[in-house]
């Protein structure tokens, strides 16, 4: 092989290695959600959106990819102060997306680290403004606040702020120990409260309960009574028509009258039996149907008193007298009519509890 022969392929090599090296500095793929700035002779010429593309070896310099997709970072323990002097450390986590592929590349040097030091600023400034309580139990209205002073403030970045999350709030350990005894004592305020109300509610009802039978047994007592008053009436009633309906004559009466009147003395307290007036008409009607059936008119005895034995509890009738009684009509003999004033012997006669009569009367 000939020198000129050698020369020739070592320049067909040359040439076909450059235009290797010149196809693969002008094709650029760009894959989806990604972008690249491309430079022209030092200034910004163009972006490449996703797909195939041609540039200018040595003439156009493609930058770095940058990614279009939504992103995450997350700040942690980035330590606050509260209104109410509390340090309290927070971790953060932020969402966001390069919208604007030429303002990320050329606006800000490191946009992540922006958007971290911007965070941590702005929480500073809205928890400065808060007291713990209210940072403990404010995490939404401070996730809103902060997204909105971070989307306006990294908008020229051509960054979107999509959302903002407090992942966690953690106070000194003094004061997680205060806030245990606080929800303690919180706890059993309820449950005394709890207590209370439920022996409140049940003394309620034990009342309302009692109430009602109250009300029921005094319903159950007055009808019982008005029953009872009623079968009272009705057996009066018809003791009385049958009394009527028989037609007993006055000796029955007298007979009935006389075994009545021990139960008018009945009682422990009883020591003195007031013999009503209307005991010597009885004694001289039963007398009349005891008495001699002669038909003959006797003369008219002296009424005399009877001592009549008196225990201190009557529970058996009268005794009658094994002979006639003394000054009493004979049998058959008509009852002599009372002289107008005339007062019967036995009239209202005291006979004390042991059976003798009392002299003085």
């Amino acid at each position: 092989m000939t020198p000129a022969t050698v020369a020739i392929i070592v320049v067909a090599v040359i040439v076909v290695i450059l235009v290797l090296v010149f196809i693969s500095r002008s094709i650029w793929l760009v894959p989806p959600s990604r972008a690249r700035n491309v430079e022209r002779l030092g200034q910004f010429h163009k972006t490449m959106e996703p797909g195939l593309h041609f540039v200018l070896p040595v003439i156009d310099k493609v930058k770095d990819l940058i990614d279009l997709r939504e992103q995450v970072v997350s700040f942690t323990g980035q330590r606050v102060i509260t209104e109410d002097n509390v340090v309290v450390s927070i971790d953060t986590v932020l969402f966001f997306q390069v919208t604007d592929p030429r303002a990320a590349d050329y606006e800000i040097v490191n946009y992540i680290e922006a958007i971290e030091q911007l965070a941590a600023t702005m929480l500073r400034s809205v928890i400065g403004s808060m007291d713990l309580e209210q940072t403990l139990t404010s995490r939404d209205k401070i996730n809103t606040l902060l997204r909105g002073v971070l989307d306006d403030a990294s908008g020229k970045w051509g960054i979107r702020v999509t959302r903002v999350e407090i992942r966690s709030i953690d106070p000194p350990q003094t004061i997680k120990d205060a806030m245990e005894k606080q929800l303690k004592a919180e706890r059993e305020k309820r449950a005394a409260i709890l207590h209370a109300e439920g022996l409140q509610q049940s003394q309620i009802l034990t009342a309302e309960g009692d109430k009602r039978g109250a009300i029921l047994r005094a319903e159950g007592q007055k009808q019982a009574a008005i029953l009872r008053s009623e079968g009272e009436a009705q057996a009066i009633a018809t003791v009385f028509r049958s009394i009527h309906d028989g037609d007993p004559d006055p000796k029955l009466l007298a007979y009935q009258y006389l075994q009545t009147l021990p139960q008018l003395a009945k009682g422990d307290g009883n020591t003195v039996w007031m013999i009503p007036s209307e005991l010597t008409g009885a004694l001289k009607m039963l007398s009349s149907a005891f008495g001699s059936s002669g038909g003959e008119k006797g003369p008219e005895p002296e009424p005399v008193g009877i001592p009549i034995p008196m225990q201190k509890n009557l529970r058996e009738p009268l005794p009658m007298p094994p002979g006639p009684v003394p000054g009493a009509l004979t049998q058959g003999a008509a009852m002599p009519p009372l002289p107008p004033g005339a007062r019967p012997a036995l009239s209202d006669t005291v006979v004390p509890a042991d059976g003798r009569s009392d002299p003085d009367r």
